[in-house]
């Protein structure tokens, strides 16, 4: 979707340390903590968020994108679902 098969690469390595900007690497670090350790979210992670840039609407967007993919892919890893096979992309002009 990019078109940038090295931006690509570095986040799945370490969107920590990839050419991305300020605000998009503090939402990676707010979904990934709420991917892995829930839990863990405090009112910290929130305000990191908004001091990135963030509205509350913007960060109840983020945590409802990333809560509904966690959900989704449970239930499909519940019920046992099989991915179909990936279909030629069609490139971005």
């Amino acid at each position: 979707m990019t078109g940038d098969d090295d931006l690509v690469l570095a986040l799945k390595h370490n969107h920590e340390t990839a050419a991305i900007p300020v605000a998009d690497r503090a939402m990676l670090r707010y979904v990934d903590k709420l991917t892995r350790a829930p839990a863990t979210v405090t009112a910290a992670d929130i305000e990191d968020l908004r001091k990135a840039g963030f509205s509350d609407a913007g960060i109840l967007d983020i945590c409802q994108v990333a809560a509904y993919y966690a959900f989704v892919n449970r239930i499909a890893d519940g019920l046992g679902v099989e991915l179909e096979p990936q279909v030629a992309r069609i490139p971005h002009p």
